[in-house]
């Protein structure tokens, strides 16, 4: 990437904004949304919670982390305005799922209801836990829409029958990036008796997460992504009439006492990243969330444009602004990628020979780049991206 380009998104005080982040300087990250990436002050204080911890182990874990863990539980229940009884920390999104498919007592017979813009290996853990209890997992199809993001909901809620006992329902899907609007579907699902199970893997952070006023039944989303605390922080959030039944998929000492209780200590291993979620989320705070968001909402809109007319890519699908938030996707040419493997070998030969970091992968047998915008990125990264594409396309 060379000397570091002004953003004009942010103003004179984009480059220490970037300097904040610890990444390669030679790598151009536009893939935030598969690992996210951490900040400085974020790392500090997570070794900061593994020094204490090493200092003394078996006070650390006997005296230090319970109350610790409590706090930061609490603390982050807050800024997802959820009842902080009904939330927990889980290590990822895929963790919850599973966690709640498996214990929500699926019936033979029973249907669960999932999008074709879900994550694979969500789907992967549905077809498990009916197989287990003899349900069936529903894949209903969802086309990009031409209008609005009430087109994602309609087309999603389509696919409930008499059948459908939980509906996993996308927030921000990991594939094509759309932002459905959660808030329609969970309400029209209360309406006809289906459970909903909001997969936020991408949402705290990107987007405001009220959980009070959006009351699903189950929700989960990922902190390491648009929150940046370190990997392995999520969170599990159940409805009170739910919680007795909900428990983790390790029983270990404290599962005798309850919802809460049961998922706060599985065994000894490291909870540094859930202490942290609140230094994260104080610390992206301070840069001003709003002005993170409309920053990362302009930047990939503007990333998307360039890399459009680069390789000549018309959108098929509806550029309302409610669609996108800070991810978006580029159609690419033809046959350019079928599989998950022709995805990879583009990603590949845009990191080794480029220094650039971007997801590239099949969706409905068409070829998708999925591009994210976060506070370190600018637009000189997007057109380096546009260039190396022309060359490392089939046919390029």
């Amino acid at each position: 990437m060379g000397a570091p380009t002004q953003n004009p998104l942010w103003g004179p005080d984009w480059l220490q904004v970037r300097a904040m982040w610890p990444i390669d300087p030679a790598i151009a990250h536009l893939n935030h949304g598969s690992f996210g990436a951490v900040p400085v002050p974020v790392i500090e204080a997570q070794d900061r919670w593994r020094r204490k911890m090493e200092s003394d182990p078996t006070g650390f874990f006997w005296w230090v982390l319970p109350d610790a863990l409590e706090e930061a539980r609490r603390a982050t229940a807050g800024f997802l305005e959820a009842d902080p009884d009904g939330f927990v920390f889980v290590a990822n999104a895929t963790t919850a799922v599973n966690t709640v498919l498996r214990s929500v007592g699926l019936r033979r017979g029973d249907q669960v209801l999932l999008s074709d813009h879900g994550y694979g290996a969500i789907r992967l853990a549905a077809e498990r836990a009916c197989g287990l209890a003899g349900a069936e997992v529903v894949v209903q199809p969802v086309p990009l829409p031409r209008g609005g993001p009430n087109e994602l909901g309609d087309a999603f809620l389509a696919g409930v029958t008499e059948r459908t006992r939980i509906a996993v329902v996308d927030h921000i899907a990991s594939p094509t990036a759309m932002v459905f609007p959660v808030g329609h579907i969970v309400r029209r699902l209360r309406e006809v008796g289906v459970l909903s199970f909001v997969d936020g893997a991408h949402a705290p952070g990107m987007v405001d997460v009220n959980l009070g006023s959006l009351a699903p039944d189950f929700w989960t989303g990922n902190f390491h992504k648009w929150c940046c605390a370190p990997r392995g922080a999520a969170g599990l959030y159940v409805a009170p009439e739910h919680r007795e039944r909900i428990v983790p998929l390790v029983t270990s000492w404290n599962a005798p006492e309850g919802f809460v209780s049961s998922f706060g200590y599985l065994g000894t291993d490291d909870y540094t990243p859930y202490l942290t979620v609140p230094t994260a989320i104080e610390f992206m705070g301070t840069l001003g969330w709003e002005r993170v968001r409309t920053h990362n909402r302009a930047l990939s809109r503007m990333g998307g444009d360039m890399i459009r007319e680069a390789i000549d890519s018309k959108p098929e699908w509806s550029v309302d602004e409610g669609l996108f938030e800070a991810m978006t996707i580029v159609a690419l040419p033809g046959t350019a990628v079928r599989t998950m493997d022709e995805g990879k070998d583009v990603s590949r030969r845009l990191a080794e020979r480029f220094g650039i970091e971007a997801a590239v992968f099949p969706w409905r047998e068409r070829g998708f780049l999925r591009l994210s915008a976060q506070a370190y990125n600018a637009p000189a990264e997007y057109e380096r991206l546009a260039h190396a594409l022309r060359e490392v396309l089939p046919g390029g």
